[in-house]
């Protein structure tokens, strides 16, 4: 019997391993009939040492069999809720694929430049690689947006950062206070002249407040027990540094979960959450949004690009603003109206415009944003967060 007890064990954990769990059930159960019988009738056939050592350690076996029955049963319930949770979560993703907007425009991009003085034209290909130093995101759809228009393009501006080579320098000082792992003060001003920093939020705003920007700009799901450890320590006189505050946040962060990338994770949600409120980012975007829109042509367009799902909230909501501006009425009055219109477009110049909003000031060219194509996601894995939203002044 103590030979027989491992093998069916193991047979019985095959079983389950191989996905036959009613099987499996049967033979545990079985296992146990065989047993409880065994112990019943079979001890007296057996030969005389035998027969002692069957009755010695009946009790023993018995607990050995049913602790490892509970064992396996136990294992198949959690084998089972892991092969539930890994479905849940492959739905989920598969949901979240289907809402996205790919692109469709392979990420080779090839440009045709014209010298003035020379009619011959030369052809550069643009291969986004990862060896390359700067990958400009979502190259080929933005020259499409401004390439298809039926309008002549007349001026273009360019207001992203590039390289980013004297920001990163005017910002990686670590006496700017933006580095998670630099010890510097608790500045994170963008503009040195302003007044506001990041130690005046932790040190003398309301808690709620505090908690606020930790969930609202930094998305942090422990906000509230940061908050509260982040006011004890005005108790002890507050935080100064980044190293003090760094220190909060390794002690709300189990070391268990997710080790030193874990606490680094939360450290940067909330450094992030904090600079936002000191530059007053979200604010600065929309009305920037707004100027661009302004000094746009009759037909011209805007094309946004965002990394962050609050940027993208921005951007979305102000379009929608933008298009339903108040018009003025035939009396003088101001008349503001829900004048959205959801349009279907197959427009075969400009294929990568699915749906459109059309409103009174202008057209939101991309319902939905525009995310990168597979491809283009495959080569450069930073640019999976990319939003691409565009929106068209009305022509007069």
């Amino acid at each position: 019997m103590a030979h027989f007890i491992p093998g069916c064990i193991c047979l019985i954990e095959m079983m389950i391993d191989l996905g036959l769990e009613s099987m499996a059930a049967k033979a545990k159960q079985m296992m146990l009939m065989m047993l409880s019988s065994s112990f019943s009738f079979s001890v007296s056939s057996l030969s005389a040492p035998a027969s002692v050592s069957a009755v010695r350690h009946p009790t023993k076996s018995c607990a050995l069999v049913r602790s490892a029955c509970r064992s396996i049963s136990t294992d198949t319930s959690k084998k089972k809720k892991k092969k539930k949770e890994k479905g849940n979560w492959n739905a989920k993703a598969l949901e979240k694929e289907k809402r996205r907007t790919r692109s469709l425009r392979d990420c080779d991009i090839e440009i045709e430049e014209k010298e003035e003085d020379d009619s011959s034209s030369t052809s550069v290909m643009m291969q986004q690689t990862q060896t390359q130093t700067h990958v400009p995101v979502m190259l080929g759809e933005v020259l499409d947006v401004f390439s298809s228009n039926s309008k002549p393009l007349c001026s273009f501006v360019d207001c992203t950062l590039g390289a980013g080579g004297h920001a990163s320098a005017q910002v990686n000082n670590p006496e700017r206070g933006f580095s998670v792992l630099a010890n510097g003060p608790l500045d994170m001003r963008m503009d040195p002249q302003a007044s506001l920093k990041a130690e005046d939020i932790l040190n003398s705003w309301p808690d709620i407040e505090v908690g606020r920007i930790l969930r609202d700009y930094g998305e942090e799901s422990n906000w509230w027990l940061l908050q509260n450890k982040i006011i004890q320590a005005r108790l002890q006189g507050g935080l100064h540094s980044t190293g003090e505050l760094v220190d909060v946040i390794r002690s709300v962060n189990p070391r268990t979960r997710g080790g030193r990338q874990g606490w680094v994770k939360t450290a940067t949600r909330v450094f992030q959450a904090l600079r936002i409120a000191v530059n007053d980012e979200l604010k600065t975007l929309e009305d920037s949004l707004y100027a661009c829109f302004d000094c746009l042509a009759p037909g011209g367009r805007l094309a946004v690009i965002s990394f962050h799902s609050l940027e993208d909230r921005i951007v979305k909501q102000t379009f929608l603003k933008i298009i339903d501006c108040c018009m003025e009425s035939g009396d003088g009055s101001e008349d503001i109206g829900d004048l959205r219109k959801v349009k279907s477009d197959n427009n075969q110049n400009e294929a990568w415009i699915r749906q459109t909003i059309q409103g009174w000031n202008g057209t939101i060219l991309t319902k939905r944003p525009l995310t990168p194509s597979e491809k283009e996601e495959g080569l450069n894995r930073r640019c999976r967060s990319a939003k691409l939203r565009v929106i068209q002044k009305v022509r007069r």
